[in-house]
């Protein structure tokens, strides 16, 4: 995910915060929020996947 879409969230969500929002914010707010989950449980499925077992790599000594 992009800088600009986080930026742009962040705003909503400061918006959201002081005043009310519209419709529209309201749905592209509910639409990135969605983006950026999917993107964070990429990269963390991505981090589990790539995790090793010490054992899995050491040889034994005998």
């Amino acid at each position: 995910m992009d800088s600009k879409k986080i930026e742009r969230i962040n705003y909503l969500a400061r918006k959201s915060k002081a005043s009310s929002l519209t419709d529209e914010e309201k749905a592209e707010q509910a639409e990135l929020r969605l983006e950026y989950l999917a993107a964070v449980r990429r990269n963390f499925r991505a981090q589990l996947d790539s995790i090793r077992y010490a054992e899995d790599s050491v040889k034994p000594l005998n």
